[in-house]
């Protein structure tokens, strides 16, 4: 089989085991989701979960990130991890994004990674989740080993991973199969002890059984 024919195969394979393919971070709008996907670095989204509904309350818009001190910022979060940079950065972000983007979140990749603590990855969420943008990958510890169990690549630049799914995914299913990978990842196909006898996938992978046949 193709690298394609796996991606599709894939793509069919995880929507019929997941078929509702949502972001497991709570938000309500782009700022909320922009500014939990910042703090999910290095932590759970469970985690995140617990600590943004007491932040979003303090803080419920642009304004009110943008005129808060990083050390009260800092209080709500500490529970996430890197806390004093995560602050720090969303301080600096909502400011920019009232000075700069009319207290809008961007829709486009080049501006969402121009603000501070944003790379690619919540780029990418930010453009798929909010906006609806066909194509986008939101390359995380869960798609770089999936995918690359899978045989879609032998990658480890996220930046070249994201452009090599590109290629292979249909743009209409990239969002939702990178959702899926994050389900089928904490479900299935973990880090240290992958249940590939269990996995929805297992006849196409080509990583499937691999430590078995050592």
């Amino acid at each position: 089989m193709t690298k394609k024919q796996i991606a599709l195969r894939a793509v069919e394979a995880l929507k019929n085991e997941y078929p509702d393919a949502i972001c497991s971070l709570v938000y309500t709008d782009p700022l909320q989701l922009l500014i939990a996907t910042r703090l999910s670095a290095q932590c759970t989204d469970a985690r995140v979960n617990l600590v943004t509904p007491a932040l979003f309350e303090r803080f419920p818009d642009v304004d009110a990130f943008a005129d808060a001190s990083s050390d009260e910022v800092a209080e709500y979060i500490k529970s996430c991890g890197l806390y004093k940079t995560k602050s720090r950065d969303i301080v600096a972000m909502a400011q920019m994004l009232r000075d700069e983007f009319g207290g809008r979140v961007p829709d486009n990749i080049d501006d969402l990674t121009k603000l501070p603590g944003i790379g690619r990855k919540t780029a990418n969420l930010v453009c798929g989740d909010v906006f609806g943008q066909p194509g986008v990958v939101v390359v995380d510890t869960h798609c770089i080993r999936i995918t690359s169990r899978l045989g879609l690549h032998k990658l480890t630049d996220q930046k070249k991973i994201e452009f090599a799914l590109r290629d292979l995914l249909p743009p209409e299913e990239s969002n939702d199969f990178c959702h899926r990978l994050v389900l089928h990842g904490r479900a299935v196909c973990t880090a240290r002890s992958p249940k590939c006898a269990d996995c929805c996938m297992n006849e196409f992978c080509r990583g499937a059984f691999k430590s078995d046949k050592k």
